[in-house]
């Protein structure tokens, strides 16, 4: 198995050593219109994130058309009337794209057709995203797969033998990057349900990259999962929770999303290399919180010194306790008043010092 550790993404690094790499998921949050889409993206790149991803389809080739109401709060239009309202025509995409490279920000989306994944390739997005109910869509994934672009893959409400299938169309397809998105795709999802364990499954089984699509409330899961050792993270984001639509109460507002990158790029500080050593702001106090060997009472010079004359106290700029065994028995040089840190100038052997 190929282990991949790093996946780049035009002029990005996504893996290990490269920080937690921040994904906006605006998705339907935008409602169907293109001037808050623009404000999304606008926010995101404000917030500090790497990426913003949309969601490419048409409705009559994603769900059949049915009048089952869509399940959100107060919502009276069918899940195929609901998708139909937000969906960006290629034109659409094109001047989302144009904006966020202006502000500097990956654009990226999920495409749910074919079409669209043509479309995407075409307009130059640097990675593909595929949802977690397309994980068994074996023909999308291999014409996803073909485009020899990195594969984001979302694998909510699958078996891992599930994920092991997909991986293997994917790899069969072309697609050499790939990275995992652990995900639960409940909206919100319950922390009983985020199982972040399964992160680890996934990285020793499949020896890739993996990230978190994160839908609970909070950034916790989030950070902990970045502790984990994820390489991104993905999270939905809106400019009003309390909006219509299926998605904005499972999303972060921007002031969440703000917290989220801020929280992240400070945990990449802390994370460090790894190697077990003081750190420089510990330089002093390695002296003051440690101890040193002590006279506890005065000894005169030429005394053996025993054990019940010496004491162990701050600071530890002296003979360190390791050696208390050591010195007893040794002969004081001259008076050493009690309180006085021990040197080895202090002391001479009566006898051949211990080999």
């Amino acid at each position: 198995m190929r282990k991949i550790s790093q996946i780049r993404l035009g002029s990005r690094i996504v893996g290990s050593g490269a920080g937690v790499f921040v994904i906006a998921e605006i998705g339907i949050n935008h409602n169907g219109s293109v001037d808050e889409a623009v404000r999304l993206i606008d926010t995101a790149a404000d917030c500090g994130a790497d990426a913003v991803k949309f969601q490419s389809f048409r409705a009559d080739r994603l769900l059949i058309h049915s009048r089952d109401r869509y399940e959100q709060q107060g919502g009276e239009e069918s899940a195929y009337d609901l998708l139909r309202r937000c969906e960006l025509s290629f034109t659409e995409h094109e001047k989302l794209k144009a904006h966020a490279d202006k502000r500097g920000i990956l654009f990226l989306s999920t495409p749910f057709d074919i079409g669209s994944v043509d479309f995407l390739d075409g307009l130059g997005v640097p990675a593909f995203k595929v949802a977690s109910g397309d994980i068994t869509n074996t023909p999308l994934l291999r014409h996803i797969a073909s485009k020899g672009k990195p594969v984001f893959l979302s694998t909510g409400m699958s078996y891992l033998d599930e994920v092991t299938e997909a991986v293997s169309y994917l790899r069969e397809g072309g697609a050499k990057d790939i990275l995992l998105m652990h995900c639960t795709a409940s909206y919100p999802a319950s922390s009983r349900d985020m199982n972040l364990r399964a992160l680890e499954t996934l990285q020793s089984c499949f020896g890739l990259p993996t990230g978190l699509s994160d839908h609970s409330r909070g950034i916790l899961f989030s950070i902990a999962a970045a502790a984990m050792g994820v390489s991104a993270i993905e999270r939905h984001f809106t400019l009003d929770r309390a909006a219509e639509g299926p998605d904005h109460k499972a999303s972060l507002s921007p002031e969440g999303l703000k917290k989220l990158v801020n929280n992240l790029r400070r945990l990449k500080a802390g994370m460090g290399s790894g190697e077990k050593r003081p750190a420089e702001s510990e330089t002093n106090g390695r002296c003051l919180g440690r101890r040193s060997i002590v006279a506890a009472v005065d000894i005169q010079a030429g005394k053996r010194v025993g054990p019940d004359m010496l004491t162990c106290k701050r600071p530890g700029s002296g003979i360190a306790p390791k050696y208390l065994d050591q010195i007893s028995g040794m002969t004081a040089c001259h008076f050493i008043a009690k309180d006085t840190i021990l040197t080895w100038d202090d002391l001479y052997f009566t006898s051949p010092p211990p080999e």
